[in-house]
């Protein structure tokens, strides 16, 4: 979903929002360096671990009525979702204790990340800004994008499109304020493709970084 090269894999990453996924406790183990920030990371593996258990089944429940919005093309029915998302999430269990002591797994949440300015140079955020915008203001969307382009040189957004799965009403917005702080951004097509209508990511990028 970001067009991740192996170039790409050996930068400093922030992943922002990443709850409990397996992406941070992988790449780490093959050697490369990310961070993740999160508002879940407050709790501990056996509280994480208990609220999947609770969510799980209505997550799927959700989806299969929802099934409509998907593209079941890589992923064969949501019984296999939910396989594939429960794996994921054990990864994560299994890492964070360890990843959480040594600063990988950070409690922190958008419009405002405790680190220092370009201090990563990927930023990389999946499935909060813009697919939560009927949750999420323009206010906070627009504060969030400029303190994730202040940490990062390059920051990476998707999906663009909102749980209704039409595009986010506060993009164009965004994209006006981003660049008028003279931040370059475009707008690129990604082969992931499983929220339907969801092809396309958002990039940022400091001008003074390139």
């Amino acid at each position: 979903m970001f067009n991740i090269s192996d170039i790409d894999l050996q930068r400093g990453i922030l992943g922002c929002s990443d709850g409990p996924a397996s992406f941070n406790a992988i790449l780490t183990r093959r050697g490369g360096h990310v961070v993740s920030v999160d508002p879940v990371y407050q709790f501990t593996a056996d509280q994480i671990r208990d609220q999947i258990d609770k969510v799980y089944p209505n997550i799927l429940a959700q989806m299969e009525e929802n099934a409509g919005s998907y593209n079941w093309d890589s992923i064969e029915s949501v019984e296999n979702l939910g396989r594939v998302r429960m794996h994921a999430m054990q990864e994560f269990l299994s890492d964070f204790e360890t990843g959480f002591k040594s600063g990988r797994y950070i409690f922190a949440s958008l419009p405002t990340l405790p680190f220092c300015s370009q201090q990563f140079e990927l930023a990389l955020c999946s499935h909060f800004l813009f697919l939560y915008s009927d949750q999420v203001s323009l206010g906070q969307h627009v504060a969030g994008m400029k303190e994730l382009c202040r940490v990062a040189c390059e920051v990476r957004v998707y999906p663009l499109i909102s749980l209704d799965g039409t595009h986010s009403k506060h993009l164009p917005v965004v994209i006006e304020a981003l660049t008028a702080t003279g931040i370059q951004v475009s707008l690129e097509s990604v082969g992931y493709r499983f929220q339907r209508g969801a092809a396309e990511m958002l990039v940022a990028k400091s001008v003074a970084s390139q």
